[in-house]
């Protein structure tokens, strides 16, 4: 089985937090909570929290760069660009370019060619460039 290579920020930050973890549990002055047998579980727990958490970063992190979509110009974009958004209808498109050109993005919600939530759905994917 191959190994992946982990990000060297992901692997300090899992360092860290395990680290973080065992110094909090050797900080409890409780009789009960120097009981080495006590000491190991908890270590266990938080190290599969950190386990946990780091896998969540790293998908995430896979997730974004993953991603293809390139922001859109909307002063620029094609008809045929436009529709490939989300909920950009024909009618919606037309507008768009009709309306050119656009000072930021928002302005197709202020202009009312999109509503607020239809644009939330496109936000990350428009820009108003010159």
């Amino acid at each position: 089985m191959a190994m992946r290579q982990v990000p060297i920020s992901l692997r300090s930050f899992s360092f860290a937090a395990v680290s973080l973890a065992i110094i909090a549990l050797a900080g409890c002055t409780n009789n009960n909570a120097n009981n080495p047998d006590q000491i190991r579980q908890r270590t266990a727990e938080a190290t599969e929290t950190v386990r946990q958490d780091a896998k969540a970063i790293a998908e995430g992190v896979k997730e974004g760069m993953g991603s293809d979509h390139k922001a859109i110009n909307i002063n620029k974009a094609s008809r045929e660009e436009l529709l490939t958004l989300p909920g950009i209808t024909d009618r919606e498109a037309d507008r768009i370019i009709a309306d050119r050109p656009f000072n930021d993005a928002h302005d197709i919600v202020t202009r009312r060619i999109v509503t607020q939530s239809e644009y939330d759905q496109i936000r990350d994917r428009v820009i108003a460039g010159h």
